[in-house]
């Protein structure tokens, strides 16, 4: 499978989530919106941050995402 484990996830704008390890134990993530005009985000979370204050992050970044793509929140 190309995409391994990826999940769908229905929301009002497309983008893809790309995580990777990134430098001094840390994970990165990324949330590429598909438009006209290329837009990213990136966070990069330390290995001690729990699995709930990295989801809010990333609820976040969706926010600010949508936002961008629509003028709103």
């Amino acid at each position: 499978m190309l995409f391994g484990q990826a999940k769908l996830i229905e929301t009002d704008f497309e983008a893809l989530w790309f995580a990777r390890p990134s430098h001094q134990r840390r994970e990165a993530w990324e949330l590429r919106l598909f438009s006209e005009q290329p837009y990213a985000l990136f966070e990069a979370f330390e290995a001690e941050e729990t699995e709930e204050d990295r989801e809010e992050a990333r609820r976040e970044m969706e926010a600010r995402v949508r936002e961008h793509a629509f003028g709103r929140s």
